[in-house]
Parts: C-alpha cells; structure tokens; sequence
C-alpha cells in the first residue's frame, strides 16, 4: 500500500510542479491545465517507471490475496 500512495503523491508533485512552472511561463486557463496534464505525464512516465512497476505489483498481490480469500469462502459454502 505503501508504493500506491508514494507514486500517488509523486505524480501530483510532478503535476504541480509543472503548473507552477508553466502559469511563471505565462500560461492561463484551459491551456495551463492540457499543458501541465501533457507534461507531467510524459514526465511521470519517464522518471517514475520503477515505482510504477513497484505500485503494480503491490496491486497484483492484492488482487491475488483477495481472490485467493474469495475462493477459500466459496468453498467453505460448498462443503
């Protein structure tokens, strides 16, 4: 859960980084939202990569511990 929350929090500092950089730049409105949407996600892409694969996998255990107690409380129904 850990991993969730840190990639979580650094995309919106990227996000809001980018903002701010862009709205010093001149940027307004609508343009400065698309723009610093654009960029923080090129970004995020490129710097956050091995804490996406970290986030991912913490999900995949997850999802993997919730079917497996899924599973086990179905079959305890059946018997």
């Amino acid at each position: 859960m850990r991993s969730v929350i840190f990639y979580t929090a650094a995309r919106l500092a990227i996000f809001l980084a980018t903002m701010g950089v862009l709205a010093l730049a001149g940027a307004r409105g609508f343009l400065l939202l698309m723009l610093a949407l654009l960029i923080s996600g090129v970004v995020s892409y490129v710097l956050l990569s091995v804490q996406r694969d970290r986030m991912s996998s913490a999900v995949l255990s997850g999802v993997r511990a919730q079917r497996a107690r899924f599973r086990k409380s179905v079959s305890k129904e059946d018997a």
